[in-house]
């Protein structure tokens, strides 16, 4: 039910992988810079603990943009990488592979209330197990993912050498594209997922082995065997 790579096509028609981060690498990652922001909190409070009432007023100002404005600040200028998120090597950018924009930070940052709901991050974590891309609340609302931070890799148009297998019955050109789109794909994504798209079509590959058998059409559709 997850996929591991989320697929973009820049306007030039350059298939990019983005490898999506999962629940335990984000939430290391937010736990590191929950202790780096204590850290700030606590020297900024024996900082201006000597200004009495002033410096009262100047902490609670301080503590508040620390807590909001801590990641978006980051995450703009910093190329979409907190440090807890640099430390995991994780990324945050927009669906289609572009930088994050300051409303798009902004938005995914302060819906983070909603993704604590009910209690202990509940909300964000159902989001995040039941969307393929593991977008919590925040990030289906902002449009943004989080990525591991290596390049983007060209998606390599290769179907795996096979024995071809006509397809048991006509398929129209935009078939026979989304066949042969999953035969070149199948490899890089999730055993799993591979399966559970492997099945959809059920009249066309039956019940045994439905990837093998989709891969095996989609050799014979680009002219193996021919």
């Amino acid at each position: 039910m997850i996929d591991t790579v989320h697929a973009v096509q820049t306007p030039e028609g350059v298939d990019l992988a983005l490898r999506v981060a999962g629940p335990v690498p984000r939430a290391l990652a937010f736990g590191v810079d929950l202790l780096l922001q204590g850290g700030i909190a606590i020297a900024l409070q024996i900082a201006l603990s000597a200004f009495a009432g002033f410096g009262v007023g100047l902490y609670l100002i301080a503590l508040f943009s620390l807590l909001w404005f801590y990641p978006v600040l980051f995450e703009v200028r910093a190329h979409g990488q907190t440090p807890g998120k640099r430390m995991l090597g994780l990324r945050v950018v927009q669906e289609n592979g572009t930088p994050v924009g300051w409303s798009a930070s902004a938005l995914r940052n302060f819906l983070l209330v909603a993704d604590f709901l009910p209690l202990f991050y509940l909300a964000g974590l159902i989001a995040m197990v039941a969307d393929p891309s593991f977008r919590r609340l925040g990030d289906l609302a902002a449009g943004t993912l989080v990525i591991y931070a290596d390049a983007p890799r060209p998606h390599v148009s290769r179907i795996p050498d096979v024995t071809p297998v006509p397809p048991p019955l006509a398929l129209t050109l935009d078939e026979q594209a989304a066949v042969i789109a999953f035969a070149e794909r199948a490899g890089s994504v999730s055993p799993e997922r591979a399966a559970e798209l492997a099945a959809i079509p059920l009249s066309l590959v039956g019940a045994d082995e439905p990837r093998a058998t989709l891969v095996a059409q989609a050799a014979y559709l680009v002219g193996r065997g021919r």
